[in-house]
């Protein structure tokens, strides 16, 4: 008979071997958008993060980016391949894991038995491998593979630990288990949830007799221990220690830091006493209790990192975490906000109080001064509820919670309506559908695209839906045999099937109850359940066993019912490998990189550049730290401008950025301080006059009462006019202005608030400092994202310059702003980096999809401009590479793209170029495809509001563009189709 211990061994280590090729292959190559380029580039110098931070994560990527060998442009590929060996672990120990609790079903005493036990194995991981979320995941920098890896080790290590007679080395390993959960606080806190399946396991070797009171009293000992590590060690520790060092410095008049060194002294000490208390009294259960704890705060301790690299002020350190002050406010992940979980308020529920809730301090000369006193809203009691679901009182959640539960403007939430919004979002579309995609199916990339099954795999759908790579069909196999699994694993052993489900509900729908989830988000959270595909890939391996079951009960015959099994078994992850490979492959795609340089090489040196959104900011910060591309720009976050400790970095120097000018001190912007939000209050003896900002920043810099409102609590400042100016000194050359737009120049910069805004934030008040300090010394330049996202009107004062638009005391007659097409022009055809985006092999999700949307339009842009100059010639030299650059055969056309349609029936009719007959193919494909995919839409009441828009648009546009040219008939067909589906809409 075979060595099963040494198959098994071997036969783990094939699967985790051809899991690291299989991601090997796939890995980014670069950067990946969303945290990815922020993960890289802390990692790659030791820098700071956003909270919680993931220290542990970063001293790994570190070393990860020694294996660029000096090149700076490698060091992402390197950080990537941290992820691919953390998955490729972590399929190992799920195989191993599979293997063990198929053991105590089918004991391996023959060699039929051990390739039944193997392939049990070889199923579920390998199902796990190809599956859509943990693929994801594993080839990109992200913290969720290394969390997955900690997951598949503790429950690995748990179920090895039961193997094993000694008591002494049953507590090592729980001491081992306990040092990777400490480990695991410095990367994700996800592994925690797994506490309580462990706590069952241990139960379940330890106790003679099961009962439902020893199983109640373990599961609730194992969630105190959470609430004790995430509670107590994580905030709780920094926290006591920063009480012990207020009352040394405040009270008794120590010098800084004496608090902390007590606080040290006396837990270390305390925790060695008692260690050895326990050794000296043969408390076994004390002791490895106490060596456990010990080993959690070993692995915490990584969070030493951020307090060691936030001291050092580099270019990237959120929240400035320098002080133990500052440090906990980091580790409670404050700025995220609060959402109630057992009791809170409906959303259409009155403020009727503040009260406070917590002060926060900073340090002063000698002593640690008040900082902020912290508030909280306290809602009207009959709008209260327990379980609360709909709590988010923004305009455009209530809009998603009343069309969500079907309810009218007119209608108050009840409980009812409370747990349809469970059921119906949080569990339906949050999580079950998640769990669909990895086993069943998935109908697109497309935001809230649904899962595909049996019934809906093979229905007709749109050219646009039909042709996304991330289109993927596994017939339902996985999910099959999941479900057999689970059945086959509850019938032959019920112990292991409560663990395995308890671990399945923690990852899951624990995680959906605890996480609370607003009726929106930016994208897509299928990675943050990956706990619970993980424990369904186990019953997926068992459902080869039941396989083999049926098959031998039908044919009797035990070498057949193997043969049939392995094949039938095979078929799920060869499927999955098949279906996901085209969209998980990440090879040659750098269009997140390139980005980045486009916007940056769009502005002039020593610039100032404000952003938007993380896949605004994070690939600029990639480039600046990893590639040290264009170090001179300062990138501002706007959203970050909202922060004192933001604007404090501001104003040093970082790389080969110069420090940025302020007139305001840093007392002005503290947070909690007047300043925070600045409401309009109108001045009746200013009326609708502008005021002139410079005397407005002296005001706010002195804290005037001229402009201050009090208020219960304490005062505000105001700004008492909708609109200031900032006067231009006449003589002062300004850079970067052209001549042909000397006569859009202005002696006074007016500074509007747009219509929609009823005050300015600090990030405003921040901006207006900085323009006035400024004096046009250094270029300023904005994003789409951050033009939008400024409080004020700017689109009239910027020239477009490339990617970005340049501020300039200017003031365009018309409400756009104005192009410079030469310079937009050399920055787009010649300053600009296009790697593979014609290459049609390549995956672009729909994040990307977006930016080349943003593309295209830039392109119109500059082809708009260049006709309107009679550039003709040119215009079409940029018609012909933007359809070069980004052809439909990699990247579908899209709405900007039918614009080409009117551009070049202009150049037909006005440039005497002969364009017409690509206009007319342009035009067949897009509209061909706007009407399935509105059909489509329509016929299945899909409420897809923004892509039903963008596409009547399109047909719009095309009736439009062939009635200027003109051409009746098609323009009347274009016309026509608009027309029919517009009243479809209605």
């Amino acid at each position: 008979m075979w060595n099963f211990n040494k198959i098994n061994n071997f036969s783990g280590w094939i699967a985790f071997v051809i899991s690291l090729i299989v991601y090997s292959i796939t890995v980014e190559d670069t950067v990946s958008f969303w945290d990815p380029g922020e993960f890289i580039a802390v990692s790659s110098k030791l820098e700071v993060p956003h909270p919680p931070g993931a220290p542990f994560y970063l001293l790994l990527g570190r070393f990860f980016s020694l294996f660029a060998l000096g090149d700076n442009e490698n060091i992402a590929l390197a950080v990537n391949f941290l992820s691919v060996v953390a998955s490729s672990f972590t399929i190992l120990f799920l195989f191993w894991s599979i293997t063990h609790l198929s053991k105590k079903i089918i004991y391996p005493e023959n060699n039929k038995n051990i390739i039944l036990i193997i392939l049990a194995g070889f199923t579920g991981s390998m199902v796990f491998t190809f599956s859509d979320s943990f693929w994801f995941s594993a080839v990109e920098a992200e913290v969720y593979a290394m969390s997955s890896f900690f997951t598949a080790f503790v429950f690995w290590a748990i179920l090895k630990w039961e193997t094993i007679e000694s008591e002494s080395d049953q507590n090592k390993w729980i001491i081992l288990i306990a040092y990777m959960m400490g480990l695991s606080i410095g990367v994700h806190l996800l592994n925690l949830v797994t506490i309580p399946a462990l706590a069952l396991i241990i139960y379940f070797r330890k106790s003679k007799e099961i009962s439902t009171l020893g199983i109640v009293s373990s599961l609730l000992i194992s969630s105190f221990i959470i609430i004790l590590i995430i509670e107590g060690i994580i905030p709780g520790l920094p926290s006591f220690a920063s009480f012990i060092e207020r009352f040394f410095v405040n009270s008794i008049g120590l010098p800084f830091g004496s608090g902390i060194i007590f606080f040290i002294i006396l837990f270390i000490s305390s925790l060695i006493y008692l260690i050895r208390y326990s050794e000296l009294k043969e408390k076994v259960i004390l002791n490895t209790s106490l060596l456990s704890l010990t080993f959690i705060l070993i692995g915490y301790s990584s969070y030493s990192l951020v307090l060691i690299r936030s001291s050092y002020n580099p270019p990237i350190d959120e929240n400035n975490p320098e002080n133990i002050l500052n440090f906990i406010s980091y580790l409670k992940r404050e700025q995220y906000g609060y959402r109630p979980l057992f009791k809170g308020q409906y959303f259409d529920a009155n403020v009727t109080d503040q009260v406070e809730n917590g002060i926060t301090y900073k340090k002063g000369k000698d002593r640690y001064e008040i900082k902020e006193k912290k508030f909280k809203y306290v809602y009207d009691s009959k709008r209260t509820t327990i379980f609360p679901r709909m709590y988010s009182n923004q305009p455009n959640h209530i809009q998603r919670y009343r069309e969500i539960t079907n309810l009218n403007k007119n209608q108050n939430p009840t409980f009812s309506d409370n747990i349809e919004f469970f059921f119906k979002y949080q569990i339906g579309h949050m999580y079950l559908r998640y769990f669909l995609w990895n086993f069943s199916g998935r109908e697109s990339d497309i935001q809230d695209a649904q899962w595909l099954g049996i019934a809906n795999a093979f229905d007709k759908v749109p050219y646009q839906i039909e042709k996304n790579k991330a289109r993927n069909n596994y017939l339902m196999l996985p999910l099959i045999f999941g479900i057999l699994g689970m059945f086959f694993q509850y019938s032959k052993d019920k112990k292991s099937f409560s663990v395995v489900t308890l671990l399945f509900i923690l990852t899951g729908i624990a995680l959906v109850f605890y996480l609370n989830s607003p009726p929106t988000e930016p994208r897509e959270r299928d990675y943050i359940y990956a706990g619970s595909y993980y424990a369904f890939s186990i019953w997926i391996g068992f459902g080869s066993l039941f396989l083999y079951s049926i098959f031998l009960k039908i044919f009797k015959k035990e070498n057949l019912a193997i043969s049939l099994s392995i094949l039938f078994s095979l078929s799920p992850p060869t499927i999955m490998a098949y279906e996901n490979w085209d969209d998980h492959d990440r090879s040659n795609r750098f269009l997140t990189v390139d980005s980045a340089k486009n916007l940056l090489a769009s502005c002039k040196p020593n610039s100032i550049l404000f952003t938007g959104g993380d896949n605004d900011t994070f690939p600029l910060w990639y480039v600046q730290e990893v590639e040290e591309f264009r170090t001179d720009v300062r990138v501002i976050v706007l959203s970050y401008f909202n922060t004192d400790w933001y604007i404090d970095q501001m104003m040093s120097k970082k790389n080969k950025s110069n420090a940025i000018k302020f007139n305001l001190n840093l007392d002005n912007y503290i947070q909690g301080g007047l300043n925070d939000y600045l409401p309009y209050v109108n001045n009746p003896k200013i009326k609708d006059a502008s005021i002139n900002l410079s005397v407005y920043l002296n005001l706010v810099k002195n804290n005037n009462k001229a402009i201050q409102v009090p208020t219960s609590s304490s005062n505000y400042n105001v700004i008492p006019s909708k609109s200031l100016y900032l006067n231009i000194d006449e003589n002062k050359n300004i850079e970067g202005l052209p001549n042909k737009f000397l006569k859009y120049k202005t002696d006074k910069l007016i500074l509007s608030l747009k219509k929609n805004k009823k005050g300015i934030e600090k990030k405003d008040l921040a901006f207006l400092d900085l323009l006035e300090a400024n004096k046009w010394e250094r270029p300023i330049y904005f994003n789409n994202t951050s033009l939008n996202g400024i409080s004020f009107d700017l689109k009239r004062n910027v020239i477009q310059e490339g990617f970005a638009y340049r501020l300039l005391p200017i003031l365009n007659s018309n409400s756009g702003s104005l192009i410079n097409s030469d310079l937009m022009y050399y920055n787009i055809m010649k300053n600009s980096h296009w790697r593979e985006l014609d290459n049609e092999n390549v995956y672009f999700s729909e994040d990307h999809r977006g930016f080349i949307m943003n593309y295209r339009a830039t392109f119109n842009t500059l082809i708009r401009s260049l006709i309107d100059n009679g550039e003709y010639g040119k215009a079409l030299e940029v018609i012909n590479k933007s359809l070069e650059l980004m052809p439909d055969k990699s990247i579908m056309y899209d709405h900007f793209s039918v614009q080409l349609v009117e551009f070049l029936l202009k150049l037909d009719q006005i440039g005497d170029i002969k364009t017409e007959k690509l206009a007319n193919e342009i035009a067949e494909t897009t509209s061909k495809r706007a009407e399935e995919i509105l059909n489509y839409y329509f016929d299945n009441k899909i409420n897809n509001k923004y892509e039903i828009q963008r596409n009547l648009v399109s047909l719009n546009t095309l009736a439009r563009a062939y009635s200027n040219h003109p051409n009746e008939e098609l323009s009347k067909k274009y016309r026509n189709l608009f027309e029919i589906n517009y009243e479809k809409n209605l």
